[in-house]
């Protein structure tokens, strides 16, 4: 299949690019191209213009922010989130999934941006982001907002971006100093989507005990989902305490089925992922200076 007539624009500055998105009632961002171009092609997207964003420099980038989070451009390719010291150190969370996104050749293209507006449940940028109670910049032309990872997906493929609305950066918070976490999926072959996965960030304090905990999931429901892991705060990092709450996190999901697994399998590995997840970052946690 080839894609349907469309017009091409290539925006040179944000401003720019609000502005050919706004002249154009159909039109669709341009950023990696790796999930619109197949789409636009099988003619499952079929917009009138496309707004190509690859020359708009000031939406990308990876920088810390001054309370030592961090601050990525939209347009910041995979690749490079992925070699990021400043990732590594700062959100070695998001650094451990990275390798698990697709195939070196689709990282070396696709943009952190491109993947979260796609808002595919099965990704696993948007379920690390809700892990890092991540933050997104959203512009249009008349003004400039945030919204949380946790309302910024809203449905299958469906985001609160607004007519008109880009994503410019994602805001990572800065970690407490006792950090750990882990991400782990399953899936029938590297690089492809996951029939579950687990992101998790978790600090623990003094004494310890969980002082706080975010379990983001994936595959699992037509978005990303954060489970409910608050009863894990105050109380030890036991084996039974996290069995416990694996347990609650697996009963509490209804995942779909499809040609590749059923709702009580994915339920299934949901939970078991998510107790050997929290045990990781736990450990990793432990091992953590209780200062600095």
């Amino acid at each position: 299949m080839k894609p349907a007539p469309f017009v091409w624009h290539r925006a040179t500055s944000l401003d720019d690019a609000l502005l050919l998105l706004a002249e154009h009632a159909n039109a669709k961002p341009l950023a990696g191209g790796q999930s619109l171009i197949p789409a636009m092609n099988f003619r499952l997207a079929q917009p009138e213009a496309l707004v190509d964003l690859n020359a708009v420099r000031e939406l990308a980038g990876i920088e810390v922010t001054p309370d030592g989070g961090l601050r990525i451009g939209a347009m910041t390719r995979h690749s490079a989130v992925e070699r990021s010291d400043d990732v590594r150190r700062r959100a070695p969370l998001l650094a451990e999934a990275m390798p698990h996104v697709a195939h070196p050749q689709i990282r070396n293209r696709g943009t952190l941006g491109g993947s979260l507006v796609h808002a595919d449940p099965s990704a696993e940028l948007p379920a690390v982001m809700l892990a890092l109670n991540a933050e997104f910049v959203v512009r249009g032309r008349e003004r400039q907002r945030r919204v949380g990872a946790i309302d910024f997906f809203t449905g299958l493929f469906v985001t609160a971006l607004e007519p008109g609305e880009l994503l410019v950066a994602v805001e990572i918070p800065p970690r407490p100093p006792r950090s750990g976490h882990a991400f782990l999926e399953v899936a029938r072959r590297h690089g492809d989507y996951a029939l579950a996965g687990v992101a998790v960030e978790l600090a623990l304090d003094s004494g310890g005990l969980i002082a706080d905990v975010r379990v983001g999931l994936l595959s699992v429901a037509d978005r990303p989902v954060l489970a409910s892991a608050n009863t894990l705060v105050g109380r030890a990092p036991t084996p039974d305490n996290i069995q416990s709450l694996a347990d609650a996190v697996r009963d509490e999901l209804d995942p779909p089925s499809d040609i590749h697994a059923d709702a009580r399998y994915r339920r299934h590995l949901a939970g078991v992922l998510t107790r050997r997840a929290l045990a990781i970052a736990a450990g990793r946690a432990a091992a953590t200076p209780t200062t600095g």
